[in-house]
């Protein structure tokens, strides 16, 4: 069992690398570091080496500023799509880690998994994760549970990129004259994008088309502040998604924590009201407390727990994979 050193939490996402040096023992952070270049998806998944380029170079200078002497005590990484993609890393980072900064002890996380242990620790319970796309994640500390998370075009129901498409899909239908349709949302669509008729010339050949639908949900979720009601609908269906997932994924006994995290959530009132209300049906015994900290949080206390022999959240393969 580790009790001193450093450990290393890492959270790898659509917006970039970010690396955190914390304290193995009561995993306090002393530094935090970022890139904005996400690591790169490739035939076999994430890409290890790119992801290796942005973090030793990082890790060792973070190292050096500490003062920190010897090897370090444990690595977590939390990645967006570890649990598909991430079979590369798997293979390559427990040796490139142990070779490059002495790491025996790695926890190779799906990004659900360290928004989880961000959130609520490692206690049983249920968290909500939501941004562009969403996925809720629940344990009994004996498996996982897991509801969504399967992209815009199969899932992600009520994430910010459904809220999105949805909130255009009204405002074109406004355009067309079709029911269903909403004159506020085809303004706010036009001052964002442009003339309507262009817009499936705009949207379809872009890369990044999620992020460009969830760049719409803030101007849906104003459009209800503002008294429209297509928009109200629009997340109040977007709540009713939100809980179902989350019930999809508590453990079975006893009443349970629920955390919502992400970007999602900031939308304020016009979602969270309905959600509230949605839970409080849904999941009557079910307790909905405040996020903890973010997925980066997560990593750390991941890194910090495997150092101790601590870790108690479950082991599967594709969700959370150790070495050592």
């Amino acid at each position: 069992m580790t009790t001193g050193g450093r450990v290393l939490g890492v959270d790898s996402g659509g917006s970039g690398l970010r690396i955190a040096l914390a304290d193995a023992a009561d995993g306090r952070v002393a530094e935090t570091v970022s890139s904005r270049e996400p690591v790169r998806t490739g035939p076999g998944g994430i890409d290890a080496a790119h992801l290796l380029e942005q973090l030793l170079p990082a890790a060792e200078a973070m190292l050096r500023r500490a003062g920190t002497a010897g090897s370090v005590a444990a690595v977590a990484i939390g990645a967006a799509g570890m649990a598909t993609l991430g079979d590369e890393l798997r293979a390559v980072l427990p040796g490139a880690l142990e070779q490059a900064l002495g790491v025996r002890k790695l926890a190779l996380a799906a990004d659900a998994v360290t928004a989880y242990a961000g959130a609520i620790g490692q206690r049983p319970g249920v968290v909500v994760a939501g941004g562009t796309g969403l996925i809720a994640l629940g344990t009994d500390l004996t498996s996982w549970r897991r509801a969504d998370g399967w992209g815009h075009l199969l899932g992600d129901c009520g994430s910010g990129a459904w809220i999105g498409r949805a909130g255009l899909e009204a405002a074109m239908r406004a355009f067309d004259g079709r029911r269903g349709g909403s004159g506020a949302l085809l303004a706010r669509a036009e001052a964002r994008f442009g003339p309507a008729a262009g817009l499936p010339g705009a949207l379809y050949p872009r890369t990044d088309r999620p992020a460009v639908l969830a760049s719409f949900a803030p101007d849906v979720a104003r459009g209800a502040a503002d008294g429209d009601p297509v928009a109200a609908e629009i997340l109040a269906r977007a709540a009713a998604d939100i809980a179902e997932a989350a019930a999809a994924v508590r453990p079975d006994d006893g009443p349970c924590d629920v955390a919502l995290t992400g970007g999602l959530f900031k939308l304020g009132d016009p979602l969270l009201v309905p959600l509230g209300e949605e839970l409080a049906e849904r999941l009557p015994d079910a307790r909905t407390v405040a996020a903890a900290g973010d997925p980066l949080d997560g990593a750390v206390t991941l890194a910090s727990a495997l150092a101790s022999g601590s870790l108690r959240l479950p082991r599967e393969p594709r969700m959370l994979h150790l070495v050592g």
